[in-house]
């Protein structure tokens, strides 16, 4: 595995997305448990969860809990694997997302959060999403608080603008660590936020990174750019996908999404993918 670093922490180039784990067609425990366990074995050292990862009202927290009882039944250590959760979005279990940035509703989640991860502080803790109702400042000072008060040790944002991450940084007194926003081939609109991270050396974390995979086989010319690459290769287009993201910064971090073991273990050896200057060029004309 090869590492990138957030914050003072080294983490594996590619994390693990856990939501397919909790959501609507999540497997059974067994399967998800052996998913967290490829990844490890993998050697994924980098796993993102949030509370509102469940599926009906009454199970909040129930990706957080399921991490916790993957990696305590885990045959090795798993100190050094960093578990970065979320706090700000809600799932009220009729299918919906809605929002709550208030700092009062922050640290009960937070309070949560560590209850369910059974640890005594929460190695990355990042405000989900910003709430319209609340003022940007008082989330992100709620988040500094926790911070400050050693509840949680690193503190990241998720769907953010450019001047929302310098906004935060500046609350968080220089601070912030991570910026998770959408980003794949079909979905491009926060390379701002990619370039400014890899300019002030915050970590990017894409999510759904291979979501625009799927959806660029409708897309024609950027499904067939990346299939031409991974025939050259021998390997999946999705694969080259996290190979191609991870040439576009030092800094830069996905976390694909996985529900089964193949599909970790596939989305790690991205890492081993060398891509040529003129191949990583293709696929940007293309995406």
């Amino acid at each position: 595995m090869h590492y990138r670093r957030i914050g003072d922490t080294d983490v594996s180039a590619i994390g693990l997305g856990a939501m397919p784990m909790s959501i609507e067609n999540r497997p059974d425990e067994t399967r998800s448990i052996a998913t967290i366990h490829a990844a490890l074995d993998a050697g994924v050292t980098l796993i993102d969860t949030a509370d509102a990862y469940h599926l009906h009202a009454g199970e909040v927290g129930h990706n957080e809990a399921l991490i916790a009882k993957a990696l305590a039944t885990y045959s090795h250590d798993t100190g050094h694997v960093l578990v970065a959760t979320k706090g700000g979005h809600l799932r009220p279990g009729d299918g919906t997302w809605t929002r709550n940035g208030s700092p009062e509703y922050l640290r009960r989640a937070c309070e949560a959060s560590l209850k369910q991860l059974g640890v005594d502080a929460i190695g990355l803790y990042q405000f989900h999403r910003p709430d319209p109702a609340v003022p940007y400042a008082d989330s992100i000072g709620a988040i500094r608080d926790l911070l400050d008060e050693g509840k949680i040790r690193m503190a990241g944002i998720s769907n953010a603008d450019p001047e929302q991450i310098r906004q935060a940084n500046e609350i968080l007194g220089g601070r912030l660590v991570s910026v998770q926003n959408q980003f794949s081939p079909a979905f491009r609109s926060s390379e701002p936020e990619l370039d400014l991270c890899e300019s002030i050396g915050i970590a990017f974390l894409p999510w759904s990174p291979l979501g625009g995979i799927s959806r660029a086989r409708d897309l024609g010319s950027i499904f067939t750019a990346f299939q031409k690459v991974a025939s050259r290769h021998n390997c999946s287009p999705q694969r080259v996908c996290l190979a191609w993201m991870l040439s576009k910064g030092q800094g830069v971090i996905p976390i694909p999404g996985a529900s089964r073991p193949e599909s970790i273990v596939d989305s790690a050896s991205a890492v081993d993918l060398d891509l040529s200057p003129d191949e990583i060029a293709d696929l940007d004309s293309a995406a």
